[in-house]
This record gives C-alpha cells, sequence and structure tokens, in this order.
C-alpha cells in the first residue's frame, strides 16, 4: 500500500493511493519544486505492517497558481477565465460548499485558459482552477459565485417595432419562457439631450411584451432600459426619434429690391408643432461659398434684403432648432438665381429681346395692315349699299305726289301705261317697303 501525499498550501493536504502488486511503483505528472511525502506498508491476511516513511522533492520551480476570474452569465451558466503557467489541459473545479469543493468536486477540463461551466441550480457556488497535464499544478484561489436567479435576469431580445415624431414602440420577450405569474417590468426612458429622466410601471403575464413609448420630441435621442421589479439586471436600447418635416410650398416673390420667403405653416399636419416655436432662415450664396442665418420669425413669410446681382442664392427654412442645434427641423430648400449681372446683364437682355422684338414687330404690323383693310372694305361696301339704296329709292317714289311705283321684271325700262301701279302711300312707307 503506497500513499504520496503533498501540500502546495499550509492549508489543504493532497495524495494519491496506490496498490501495489510487487516493490517497484513508477509515478508520473508530479510538480517541480515539490515536496512529497511517501508511505509505504505491506497488507497480508494476518495484519498490515509498519509503515515506512520518506521525502523527497522534484527539481526545478514549482509553478505559480493561476489567477481565476469567474462571473454569472444567466441562472445556469458560468463563464471562467484565468491567467497562469503554460499548462497543456486545465480543469475547472465547482461545488456548492467547501467540503465537496476537496472531496468530490464536479470538473469540467479545457485546454484554453476560459470556458463556460453549466451548473444545476441558481444557488451559490465555489469555483477554482488547476492544470492537471503534463503536471498537477497547485490549485488557485478559490471564487465565489452566487447565481442570477430567475427574477433577476435582463428581458431578451429588446428591440424597436416602429419610432415616429413624438412616439416610439419597444419589444421584448421575458427572461424566461412561459411566465407562470404575470411580471412587473420596469421602463426607464432617459433623455440624453435634455438630460431627463422618467420611469414607468408595466404588468403582464404575455410571453411577448409590447409597449408604446409616448410623450417624445421629434428629433430626440433617447436612452430605454427595460428590467424587473426588485434591482434586476436590465436590457437597454437607444434609440432616435423622426424630426420635424420641412415646411411645404416654400416659394419666393421678386420685388424691386427685396424678395419675400412664403410657406405653408407646420401646425397644419403636424399637431405637435407650436407657431410660437417658430422658423429659422438660412441663405447660402454660391459665389463666396458661404451660409449666413438670416433669422427667426414666427409668421410664414420673411423679407429679405442686399442681395447681390449676379450671385445665385439657396435659401433654407426650418423648424427652429433647440437645445444648441440639437432639436431642429428638416430643411425646405428653394434655389434663386440673379440673372441682372451689371454691363454684362443689360447686354444680356438685349441679346434676348432682339429675336423677340425681329418677330413679334413684323406680326403686329401684318395684323395692324389686315385690320385696316377690312375696315376699308367694310367701309366700301356700306357706301355702295347705301348709294344703292338712294337711288332705288329716288327711282321708285315720287315724293311729291306720296306714291310708288313697282313693276314685274319684264316690263323695266318699258313706257307701256298699262303697268301696274301701287299708289296711295304715306310718306314713311315706301321707305319701309323699300
Amino acid at each position: 500500500m503506497v500513499v504520496l501525499s503533498w501540500a502546495f498550501d499550509a492549508h489543504v493536504k493532497e495524495s494519491w493511493n496506490y496498490t501495489v502488486q510487487g516493490k517497484i511503483l513508477k509515478v508520473s505528472n508530479l510538480t517541480a519544486g515539490t515536496l512529497y511525502e511517501l508511505a509505504v506498508w505491506a497488507h497480508t491476511s494476518v495484519g498490515d505492517s509498519p509503515t515506512a516513511l520518506s521525502h523527497l522533492q522534484t527539481n526545478g520551480s514549482q509553478p505559480a497558481p493561476p489567477f481565476l476570474k469567474a462571473r454569472p452569465l444567466n441562472q445556469t451558466a458560468v463563464d471562467c477565465s484565468w491567467t497562469g503557467a503554460h499548462a497543456e489541459v486545465y480543469g475547472v473545479f465547482f461545488a456548492p460548499s467547501f467540503l465537496e469543493l476537496y472531496r468530490d468536486p464536479r470538473s469540467q477540463n479545457c485546454s484554453g485558459s476560459s470556458a463556460i461551466v453549466t451548473v444545476d441550480t441558481d444557488a451559490q457556488y465555489l469555483f477554482l482552477v488547476r492544470a492537471i497535464a503534463p503536471y498537477l499544478g497547485p490549485p488557485s484561489e478559490y471564487t465565489v459565485v452566487k447565481m442570477i436567479p430567475d427574477n433577476r435576469l435582463p428581458p431578451r431580445n429588446l428591440h424597436k417595432v416602429g419610432v415616429e415624431k413624438t412616439q416610439a414602440t419597444l419589444k421584448w420577450q421575458p427572461p424566461y419562457d412561459t411566465p407562470s405569474a404575470p411580471l412587473t417590468y420596469v421602463v426607464h426612458v432617459r433623455d440624453a439631450l435634455r438630460k431627463t429622466e422618467r420611469s414607468y410601471k408595466l404588468s403582464t403575464p404575455n410571453n411577448t411584451v409590447e409597449y408604446c413609448l409616448k410623450g417624445l420630441e421629434p428629433g430626440g435621442r433617447y436612452s430605454v432600459s427595460v428590467r424587473l421589479r426588485n434591482m434586476s439586471k436590465e436590457a437597454s436600447y437607444t434609440l432616435s426619434t423622426v424630426p420635424l418635416p420641412a415646411p411645404d410650398a416654400l416659394k419666393i416673390l421678386t420685388e424691386n429690391d427685396h424678395v419675400f420667403l412664403f410657406w405653408k405653416s407646420l401646425a397644419v399636419k403636424e399637431q405637435s408643432f407650436n407657431e410660437s416655436r417658430g422658423y429659422e432662415i438660412h441663405m447660402h450664396d454660391s459665389v463666396t461659398n458661404s451660409t449666413s442665418f438670416l433669422g427667426n420669425t414666427t409668421d410664414t413669410f420673411f423679407r429679405i434684403n442686399s442681395l447681390h446681382l449676379g450671385h445665385n442664392y439657396t435659401f433654407s427654412v426650418q423648424a427652429q432648432c433647440l437645445l444648441n442645434t440639437q432639436l431642429c427641423g428638416e430643411p425646405a430648400l428653394l434655389q434663386y438665381t440673379d440673372l441682372g449681372t451689371g454691363p454684362g446683364g443689360d447686354s444680356a437682355s438685349r441679346s434676348d429681346s432682339g429675336p423677340t422684338a425681329v418677330v413679334v414687330v413684323p406680326v403686329m404690323l401684318l395684323l395692324l395692315l389686315a385690320l385696316c383693310a377690312g375696315l376699308l372694305a367694310l367701309y366700301l361696301r356700306h357706301r355702295r349699299l347705301q348709294h344703292n339704296f338712294t337711288a332705288f329709292a329716288n327711282s321708285h317714289y315720287n315724293s311729291r305726289l306720296g306714291s310708288a311705283i313697282f313693276s314685274s321684271g319684264d316690263e323695266l325700262g318699258d313706257d307701256d301705261e298699262d303697268a301696274p301701279m301701287i299708289s296711295g302711300f304715306s310718306d314713311d312707307v315706301p321707305m319701309v317697303i323699300a
């Protein structure tokens, strides 16, 4: 019977027991620089012989114990990592008590410097790690790991479903599937721009939770955390709301020495927009490649003076920025080109009006001549008709006798006294008949 024992520290003594059929035992996997104690006795049918003790120390320097870090991932998994002397295989040993840790621990071997260890329950565990091949090295200091219970786990799969200007919809799942009772969640919202915070409570037994955050600010940035009540771990998410849209129907009206910008009010389609916030106007000059701030207004128009001839401008109108230009609306852009550029502009105007005059003037002259010719033709026709009527009336009416004479076409020009005559009309009747 052979017992090989050693101690890496003053508190724990370890040993290996062998039963040898013979007188030679070869032991491997020893640690360099370590003092061993060897106890040997014979076991016979009539009893055991006295024990022979001897001591021996291996050559070299004893390796340093590894340094272990362990943290719980959930209620059944622990992330272990360590640093120490080089070894081919390390063993991670764990148990719920000191007695089990040194007498009957559970273990998991790995060849790297980290491992994910799975335990059975969410109780408290003691962990240590040591090299086990090609030598049995000194153990690390034990580490106490308190597993996360079910009600301390963070919600899973926190994500956004939809984000609008003043609200956002979030969705998540409970820490574990099919809760047996309603779970109470705490939703904490932090405004990253205004540095304000507020919290909401929600109780539901659903396995998928959908929650709508309201009262947000357009164009804001928020940090949202969701956790179970009673100081559990939290799941976080960062979102940005949709900014205010650009004003619609941006137009420009040009006057002699200034221009006016007009646009539709954002309050028409955005109920959350307050007209007292107003708008701000910027102008970009493409010639000088500079952008200038023109001012603010609560109206839907703005007057701009002191524009330079020959410069191209781009005007932008947006909801007034808040918190040092951190909360702004989308800008509406309008390009304005001034074609009058001094002498060059005059020559351009003349060169443009020249071809127009060449076409328009002859056409107008022809139309005038045609109109005069038409009026002259109507006048001549009128005069001819008037002359013919006068001649007819004078030849068929005797104003002295007060009678009119009509004859058939065959008898015109004959002096036949039997021609029928019509007489006895008053002075105005022949005119009506004519």
